[in-house]
């Protein structure tokens, strides 16, 4: 089978590896049929992701169709279309597991990054990992439920419920997924970015507001939004120092905050603000119990995962499509690899 591997920074090749098998009862044997392209894989092509280790089989943004299981199996079945939940952890008895909150326990591992991932034409997973549709689905987009679901996470997290008043900073994959999460939940969403095209791919998925940061008065346009009393909850899916802070600054009395950056940098926040305010600052990693709410939204049509795709790509041009994306990032957004 043809795969993308990542042997060192800067390279990438398709690979011809060995078709895997079935070799435990639980496992599910997955024709990749779909995959969509992280900022991580790009750092990973970059030599920029601390986490990855090489040679690298990247990808955790995948989906397919279900081609085996093992004799175990009951939740899936052969020609199920699914999606896959990339991550695993090993710990037993940590404290975040006790609580619930497994998503960022330090046994975490993630597919693509700590281990060989999805870019590949069969991928073998465990059948906890995998999530169904309850019908067919457009193979094209089986790579782009896991995105949702990191939305998703963004929204449980913040308690994001019908009638909050929400400010997404940044319109890319991630903002613009928890943007239409806000929306399916009734919640109204103001959203920001420095693209027009990205601005207009939101608006046509439901944003109420759109502001670009270098030609509109964000403040002008949040008090026209709440009517000058602030905005509740703010998501700073941009993740850059000054975003966080200016999210402090600009979250109202009571209001809450979603961090997301991974990056290393340290800010300097105002910290009178958070205690004035009375703030809530929430980091938000990944997801836990997203993919089964996340895929009976998109099976109810309260949200669309065609809304971020901007391009796709043949497995064969995966290096094309990445460099792509380095190099012309306002022109795309979600890439999708076909398989």
């Amino acid at each position: 089978m043809k795969a993308v591997i990542i042997p060192q920074p800067h390279v990438l090749e398709i690979a011809d590896l060995p078709k895997p098998v079935i070799k435990a009862d639980d496992d599910v044997l997955i024709r990749v049929t779909s995959a969509g392209i992280c900022g991580s894989d790009i750092g990973i092509y970059r030599g920029t992701n601390s986490l990855a280790t090489y040679p690298r089989l990247i990808g955790h943004e995948f989906g397919g169709i279900v081609e085996a299981v093992g004799a175990g199996v009951s939740s899936c079945k052969v020609g199920d279309h699914v999606a896959v939940d990339p991550t695993t952890v090993s710990a037993t008895d940590s404290y975040a597991i006790r609580v619930g909150r497994y998503n960022v326990d330090r046994s975490l591992r993630v597919m693509g990054v700590h281990r060989d991932g999805g870019f590949a034409e069969y991928v073998s997973v465990p059948a906890a990992n995998v999530h169904r549709f309850t019908g067919p689905f457009d193979p094209a987009l089986l790579g782009v439920v896991e995105p949702y679901t990191i939305g998703w996470q963004i929204c449980e997290r913040s308690g994001i419920a019908a009638g909050d008043r929400v400010l997404i900073l940044g319109a890319g994959p991630i903002g613009s997924c928890a943007m239409q999460i806000a929306r399916s939940r009734g919640a109204r969403v103001i959203i920001t970015d420095i693209l027009d095209r990205r601005l207009e791919r939101a608006a046509a998925a439901g944003a109420e507001v759109t502001v670009n940061t270098q030609t509109d008065d964000l403040d002008e346009a949040i008090a026209a939004f709440t009517d000058d009393e602030g905005i509740e909850v703010i998501v700073d899916s941009v993740c850059r120092p000054e975003t966080l802070r200016q999210a402090v600054l600009t979250a109202a009395p009571a209001g809450r905050v979603v961090c997301l950056t991974t990056a290393a940098d340290e800010v300097a926040l105002p910290a009178a603000e958070i205690t004035k305010k009375e703030l809530t600052i929430y980091g938000s990693r990944l997801t836990r119990g997203g993919f089964p709410r996340v895929i009976a939204e998109i099976e109810a049509g309260r949200i669309d995962p065609s809304r971020i795709v901007s391009h796709h790509f043949p497995l064969e041009q995966a290096e094309t499509a990445i460099r792509q994306l380095i190099e012309n990032p306002a022109d795309m957004l979600k890439v999708v690899l076909d398989f």
